[in-house]
């Protein structure tokens, strides 16, 4: 019923996206149908994504979603930078932070947790992520802001410019070390589970890769359009551009991961939701936002790596009360709700600021 559904809004908001830009409708009308039209194009990346995850692994299927996913969020950004909403785009990578390890994360234990009294995914996994969102959020994040109090403009640029080129080194080599020099040693009881149950994805490879990659293409043509409707539905509503970028912008743009995530842990597929979850958090932080410093300097106006103090604060302690939570390798509902009670208060405190 739900895939029918989707099915409907794709078929429907592809070609009203298209005619409405066209004809130059209303922005605040435009701007629905974008959205609804770009979360449902996200739902056929979840699905594909998904039956990829089944031929090659949680992890490979993790990373999948997490890249495809960010993919649309890096073609926004991309566009926005193009426009100069530079506040936007830190804004939105802020929130994908959040929006990953706060509501992805929150809503897929306590939709999970509801249905099994307890879950559990890769230990090892959550101990090796946390030393990299601590230093991809913590270190990578907090630095540019203490040392640019002391820095020019241009300094700023060219730390920040040091700084992109180093997290996606170590970006790269995590990814190496995961999939190749230590990829069997941390085996998960869902790798194991894995080869003993044979799992039929909905849709052959080839399939599952040609509408991702057409879903991709939809994606970046609506996003284009999205990025100009911003000011004009801001002034409308009273949002700011950082509440834009915090919270719509990361919702929509993530929207494929928060529902393959989701249903993931309904599943029970406990290590494909976290690695969903935590690892397109590390992708933003170590991949998407140093390439976006760095094709920034094709524009008239460089982003430094540099975000507000309320941005700053609340991607620390997302982490941190990450770490606490997961580092045990089990999950249960009202860890979830704990969660989503964190990200409530942050997303009340951007609406207001």
């Amino acid at each position: 019923m739900t895939n029918k559904v989707f099915m409907v809004l794709v078929f429907a908001g592809v070609p009203l996206s298209v005619i409405g830009t066209l004809m130059h409708w209303s922005n605040i009308l435009l701007f629905v149908i974008y959205c609804i039209t770009i979360i449902a194009l996200a739902s056929y990346m979840g699905r594909a994504t998904e039956s990829l995850a089944i031929v090659t692994g949680p992890r490979i299927g993790g990373l999948l979603n997490a890249t495809f996913g960010n993919a649309v969020e890096l073609i926004i950004s991309i566009f926005a930078l193009k426009a100069g909403l530079i506040s936007v785009v830190l804004a939105s990578l802020t929130g994908s932070v959040l929006g990953n390890l706060l509501l992805v994360a929150g809503l897929s234990f306590f939709v999970g947790g509801v249905k099994y009294k307890t879950q559990s995914f890769n230990v090892y996994d959550a101990r090796h992520n946390s030393g990299l969102l601590m230093f991809a959020v913590i270190v990578a994040f907090v630095i540019p802001e203490v040392f640019s109090m002391t820095m020019d403009e241009a300094e700023t640029i060219t730390f920040s410019i040091g700084i992109s080129v180093i997290l996606i080194a170590l970006y790269l080599a995590a990814l190496f070390f995961k999939l190749v020099t230590h990829r069997g040693v941390y085996q998960s009881k869902e790798d194991d589970r894995s080869s003993h149950e044979e799992e039929t994805p909905e849709w052959s490879k080839g399939k599952a890769i040609a509408v991702l990659a057409i879903s991709t293409i939809a994606v970046a043509y609506v996003s284009e359009n999205l990025v100009h409707t911003f000011e004009e539905v801001g002034e409308a509503f009273g949002w700011t551009e950082l509440f834009i970028g915090v919270v719509i912008v990361a919702i929509v743009g993530n929207a494929a991961e928060h529902a393959s995530a989701i249903i993931m842990a309904y599943k029970n597929k406990m290590d494909i939701a976290v690695e969903i979850a935590v690892g397109s958090t590390l992708q933003v932080a170590m991949f998407v936002a140093p390439v976006l410093v760095l094709l920034s300097l094709l524009f008239p106006a460089a982003m430094p790596l540099v975000f507000t103090l309320p941005e700053l604060i609340a991607m620390v302690t997302a982490v941190l009360l990450m770490i606490v939570i997961g580092n045990d390798g089990e999950t249960n509902w009202f860890e979830g709700a704990t969660l989503l009670a964190a990200y409530v208060i942050m997303g009340i405190g951007f609406y207001l600021l």
